[in-house]
């Protein structure tokens, strides 16, 4: 079957394997400053990505799949548009086809994980779990092949038989997909074991597709002249690296292998600028220190909390200030922006202030939502009614409060529909001239009033305890008076 026609071409080509949390941005595009040809991101498991909504972040130059968590997901930017192929973990066709739709016109290219042998992946008939299965590596693979215009590959593993291999690989190619990835290990066989060049090669020479030759890292691949000699040995089209690369991404370097610390730093330059979690930064980076994780440097990298943390560890704070300070600067400027053109389309009856809750100025459990209401049941107004809105682009919020048959805004969107109500209060009491609760206000009744129930509380708690205590003191009296009527009457 002829292989649909695609940009991205898999011969001859370096790549950076799929690793679960390692194959996020930052680490994909220094491998791509490195001289990788395509980069794989992390498989990413089709229930999860259906969940998402494809949001443009114009603060960070990306393209984020947010989930409704808030949690991004995948995030990709127009500098790897052409190089990067989405890994998904399915079972399902219909679902495959799905979040490849959903993703395809921000990747170059699809991939089906058919070889992971981890529990996560398995346990839903995913990864290696679909290599008993090649009625359903058909169904998926000609269902993308036919519903998509990127290139779709599969990345798969050994099967115990090499001519079981050969025919499944054979099978696979009749499905139309660009390439197949073969990690030349069983499902059952870990890193340590050896990489089974020869049924790599096996297969090479049985298809026509492009193989991508993976698996060398731990007996071939130590620096960039043996990715050549990997890739004869096997006879493939192309190699796929995944822990050489981790350890040290410029392993596609054709000078030969950057300094370590140097790797690092610019991985960390990539992290900050995409606001990549520290988490998984600092996950990243102990993976390239290995050995040196016990040295000064890997303890205080490991007990780092925060990407600022991390970017003192390594010398780079100046780094973060600048760089953080410049993303502040776009994100006000582009909230500004968004303001105006929302309010030229709004009423212009809504009194409308530029101000955000933070729950640290105010006392705790009080909130200027709590004195708005309190105001109105004081004046015998009818109570605030809140209309709450949010932006599809971003998630954000906005809420409009109506007192006294006024309305009240801020003009800064806020993360959540609470903070938002929280905000349109403070609006409103700030423009009628009212105690909106913060801190340093003085004490006022509303706070007295918040006293007098916690003393009233604690009263009656102490008073309960007292009740609970005598009742105790009465049942012992009493065992002790029964106890001494049985010994009388034993007597």
């Amino acid at each position: 079957m002829t292989v649909k026609t695609a940009t991205l071409c898999f011969r001859g080509k370096n790549i950076l394997a799929p690793m679960v949390r390692v194959g996020t941005l930052p680490m994909r595009l220094l491998a791509l400053d490195y001289g990788a040809d395509i980069v794989y991101c992390e498989e990413l498991i089709d229930i999860k990505m259906l969940q998402c909504k494809r949001v443009v972040n114009d603060i960070l130059g990306t393209v984020d799949f947010v989930a409704p968590n808030e949690r991004v997901v995948f995030r990709t930017c127009e500098r790897e548009r052409d190089s990067v192929v989405f890994q998904m973990g399915s079972a399902d066709a219909e679902r495959a086809l799905a979040v490849a739709k959903l993703v395809e016109n921000d990747v170059a290219g699809i991939d089906v994980n058919m070889g992971c042998p981890k529990e996560y992946s398995t346990k839903g008939g995913m990864g290696a779990a679909l290599l008993s299965d090649p009625d359903k590596i058909e169904s998926i693979l000609r269902t993308l092949v036919k519903g998509i215009s990127k290139p779709v590959t599969c990345k798969i593993r050994i099967l115990p038989l090499l001519e079981d291999t050969v025919s499944l690989a054979k099978r696979i190619e009749k499905t139309g997909v660009a390439a197949i990835a073969v990690h030349g290990r069983k499902k059952e066989e870990r890193p340590q074991h050896p990489v089974h060049c020869d049924m790599i090669k096996a297969i090479s020479e049985a298809v026509s597709v492009p193989v991508i030759a993976n698996g060398g890292s731990h007996d071939f691949i130590k620096e960039y002249t043996d990715i050549e000699a990997f890739q004869q040995t096997t006879a493939a089209s192309s190699v796929m690296i995944a822990r050489a690369a981790m350890w040290n991404p410029s392993i596609f370097r054709k000078e030969g292998l950057c300094p370590l610390k140097e790797v690092m730093q610019e991985y960390i330059k990539y992290a900050v600028r995409y606001d990549n979690h520290y988490t998984n930064t600092k996950y990243c980076l102990c993976q390239m220190l290995r050995e040196q994780l016990e040295t000064t440097q890997g303890k205080k990298l490991h007990a780092a909390q925060s990407t600022q943390e991390i970017c003192q560890v390594f010398e780079m704070n100046g780094f973060y200030k600048e760089t953080t300070a410049i993303l502040e600067t776009k994100k006000v400027s582009l909230e500004t922006k968004t303001q105006d053109e929302g309010d030229q389309v709004e009423d212009t009856d809504v009194i409308k202030m530029a101000v955000r809750f933070d729950k640290r100025e105010y006392p705790p459990q009080i909130t200027p939502k709590m004195y708005l209401l309190e105001w109105c049941r004081k004046e015998k107004h009818p109570q605030p009614v809140y209309e709450t809105v949010q932006r599809p682009l971003d998630k954000l919020f906005y809420s409009v409060v109506t007192v006294a048959e006024q309305k009240y805004r801020s003009t800064l969107w806020d993360k959540s529909k609470k903070l938002a109500e929280q905000a349109a209060a403070i609006v409103c009491l700030r423009t009628l001239g009212l105690p909106e609760g913060k801190l340093g206000e003085g004490e006022n009744h509303l706070i007295k009033k918040r006293k007098r129930e916690d003393h009233n509380l604690m009263n009656n708690r102490e008073h309960g305890d007292e009740l609970i205590e005598n009742a105790c003191k009465k049942v012992h009296l009493i065992e002790g008076t029964s106890d001494s009527s049985a010994s009388e009457m034993a007597q």
